[in-house]
C-alpha cells in the first residue's frame, strides 16, 4: 500500500473507510444507511463521502446500491481498522472500560506519529501474543489490576 495514499486521507475519510470495512466484515455488505448510522451522519452526507472516496479509487458506489471497497480501499481500511483495534486493546489492557477505550482509541489513531503507533502495535502484540510466557504476562496483568484496585480504594477513603 502506498503510504502517501493513507497519509493523504482526512480523519473523516479514514473513519468512513474503517466503518465500511467493519460493516462488510459483520454483514457481508454495506449500504448507505448502515454507513451513515456507523459514522453518525445523515444518509445524504454519507452519499457525498462515497462519491469523494469513489473519485479517489477507494470505494465502488452505485446510487441505490451497495458500497464496496476497491482492493486499494480494502488494504487501507484494514490498516486503519488494525490501528484502531490496537489502541482499543491497549486501553483495555490498562483497564480502561471498553466504551471509553473505543472513543479514546479513535482520538489516538488520528493524533500519534506513525513510529509511536508502531511501538503501540508491537507492545500490544507482545502482550496479547505471549504464548511463550503466558504466566508472566498473566501475573503482570493481575498485579496491575490489584494495584489499580488498591489505588481506587485509597482514593475512595479520601
Amino acid at each position: 500500500m502506498p503510504e502517501n495514499k493513507l497519509n493523504s486521507l482526512s480523519e473523516r475519510e479514514e473513519d468512513y473507510l474503517r466503518a465500511i470495512y467493519e460493516i462488510i466484515c459483520r454483514k457481508g455488505y454495506a449500504r448507505i444507511k448502515d454507513i451513515a448510522k456507523e459514522v453518525e451522519v445523515r444518509p445524504p452526507t454519507a452519499v457525498e463521502m462515497m462519491k469523494k472516496l469513489a473519485r479517489k479509487g477507494l470505494v465502488k458506489y452505485e446510487k441505490y446500491g451497495g458500497v464496496s471497497l476497491t482492493s486499494q480501499g480494502r488494504e487501507i481500511a484494514m490498516v486503519i481498522s488494525k490501528r484502531h483495534e490496537t489502541f482499543t486493546k491497549f486501553l483495555e489492557i490498562i483497564l480502561v472500560p471498553r466504551e471509553i477505550a473505543l472513543k479514546d482509541a479513535h482520538i489516538l489513531e488520528h493524533q500519534l506519529n506513525p513510529k509511536t503507533i508502531l511501538q503501540f502495535t508491537r507492545f500490544v502484540e507482545f502482550i496479547t501474543g505471549a504464548s511463550d510466557h503466558p504466566r508472566i504476562v498473566g501475573r503482570w496483568m493481575e498485579m496491575f489490576k490489584n494495584y489499580c484496585e488498591a489505588l481506587d480504594r485509597q482514593e475512595a477513603r479520601h
